[in-house]
């Protein structure tokens, strides 16, 4: 899944590319998507490379090339969905662009997740589910549904004698009864932003090591990405380290 932004970028370097036969220097695309640094089109670089829709050799210029996953689709993000609450409306339009052949056809939106009810179902506080719109679904099927009303809510459905239960994936969690619901959509695929799980777990890579110019490498880096420096005693007989 990309966010709106990240699409930019990666139009951009596959616009760039078909017109020139080589992909675009780091300051052309800061210069032409009018970001703030070169370690901010290089944050965003990162991003399409973990999720692989670039690849790029190591200090090689211009080495850009468009991966497998370049076709996409832009799906419309409606809001943010918890347990028992509304859904929580975006105040302004948005899309988000995910790979092709992760979606079927049909009506789809997306709904960013709050909560922990469906996590044995593999969806997480924080991710982002893709819903087609449609009217019913099968039994253990999940789906967004509507219930008292007012509230939605992300849930298992099963159809019982007299009654609807709406069942969590989590064993923590109670499931709900109740005589009517109207489903909103069925859930067809999640997805997940590690880099923001990480943050909320606070994971840190630790373990890169690269061997490059210190200096050099360092102005490719996030800014503010960096607490401490520390350097070795000299290793190379060749160079002058005393100035």
């Amino acid at each position: 899944m990309l966010t709106k932004k990240q699409k930019r970028v990666l139009d951009y370097i596959e616009f760039y590319t078909q017109k020139h036969g080589f992909s675009p220097s780091h300051d052309e695309m800061r210069k032409h998507l009018k970001l703030s640094s070169v370690s901010t089109v290089n944050h965003y670089m990162k991003i399409l490379q973990d999720k692989d829709y670039i690849s790029r050799e190591k200090n090689t210029a211009r080495s850009v090339e468009i991966g497998k996953k370049k076709h996409l689709v832009n799906i419309p993000f409606k809001g943010y969905i918890a347990a028992g609450q509304p859904i929580e409306v975006v105040e302004e339009y948005e899309t988000i662009a995910v790979p092709s052949s992760f979606v079927s056809t049909g009506n789809l939106f997306a709904l960013g997740v709050k909560g922990d009810s469906m996590i044995d179902e593999g969806i997480f506080d924080g991710d982002t589910v893709i819903v087609r719109k449609q009217s019913s679904v099968e039994d253990g099927e999940t789906a967004v549904a509507l219930i008292n009303n007012n509230e939605v809510t992300l849930k298992k459905i099963y159809k019982e004698k007299n009654r609807i239960r709406l069942e969590p994936a989590n064993p923590k969690l109670k499931p709900l009864y109740v005589k009517e619901v109207i489903i909103q959509g069925k859930v067809i695929s999640t997805f997940r932003n590690i880099e923001e799980q990480n943050n909320k777990e606070g994971k840190t890579k630790l373990d890169n090591i690269y061997r490059s110019d210190c200096v050099e490498f360092m102005k490719s880096m996030d800014e503010n990405s960096v607490d401490l420096t520390v350097t070795s005693p000299p290793s190379d007989e060749l160079r002058d380290y005393k100035g």
